[in-house]
């Protein structure tokens, strides 16, 4: 089993920043199934008072925020139910931001450091546990808005080379990035479930999906200071 301490970036009474890495899930119905939720609740228990230790209190935690069991990234924790709703508020009303890379691919755009904009309509299937573009108007179809941008082209990953994108989401759907970048003709490499099942695809499945939440910002909440964390994904460098 990892060593939780090694994951993560910051820790005070109200917050827990980490670094969530790729394969593990934020949460798992089933208990046998080791999760970053619960390893992050054996670390407050081993660090608790021993007072609180004789008394048999569970320590507080709340995921305020979830990445995809496949994806790496920069995570916040709340320690109290203050910090919980803050962060909470923070992450509807666009006072926290997170910013992802991912390596595509193909991507039709030339390097330019403008950044496009991505609107769609998406349907998710529950009962397959993915999404999809749909038309406008569908029922029960969410808007879709992502801003990106190219970072470096011929970046190389495994066994073939890729575009490195830097991904600003504008809402927060089910598989947005993957889904919307792959319907636009920008598979993500080692997405087995959008993919396009491409040579570099092919290549670097080993490795694992390649996108990253690598950067994320807030402000503390209890504080108010500003507070940024970031983190190169494995699959790449940042140039």
């Amino acid at each position: 089993m990892t060593d939780v301490t090694r994951c993560i970036l910051y820790e005070d009474k109200h917050i827990i920043v980490c670094r969530k890495r790729a394969g593990l899930p934020v949460q798992h119905r089933n208990t046998a199934v080791m999760d970053l939720e619960s390893m992050l609740r054996n670390h407050l228990a081993e660090s608790g008072t021993p007072e609180a230790l004789k008394r048999g209190e569970a320590p507080y935690l709340a995921v305020v925020h979830r990445l995809d069991q496949p994806v790496e990234g920069v995570m916040v924790f709340a320690k109290t139910r203050k910090a919980a709703a803050d962060l909470s508020r923070q992450l509807q009303d666009g006072g926290a931001s997170k910013e992802y890379l991912a390596l595509v691919s193909h991507c039709p755009y030339s390097e330019s450091g403008e950044w496009h904009m991505l609107r769609d309509f998406m349907l998710r299937d529950g009962r397959t546990n993915t999404s999809r573009i749909v038309p406008e108007g569908t029922p029960g179809a969410k808007e879709a808005r992502l801003a990106f941008r190219i970072i470096k082209e011929n970046v190389l990953a495994g066994g073939g080379a890729g575009t490195l994108l830097m991904i600003r989401l504008e809402t927060g759907r089910h598989h947005q990035i993957r889904v919307q970048l792959s319907s636009a003709g920008m598979p993500i490499i080692g997405d087995r479930k959008y993919g396009s099942g491409d040579k570099a695809g092919e290549n670097t499945e080993a490795q694992g999906l390649c996108l990253a939440a690598w950067r994320l910002t807030f402000r503390h909440p209890a504080t108010g200071k500003q507070m940024a964390f970031e983190q190169k994904p494995v699959f790449c460098n940042l140039p």
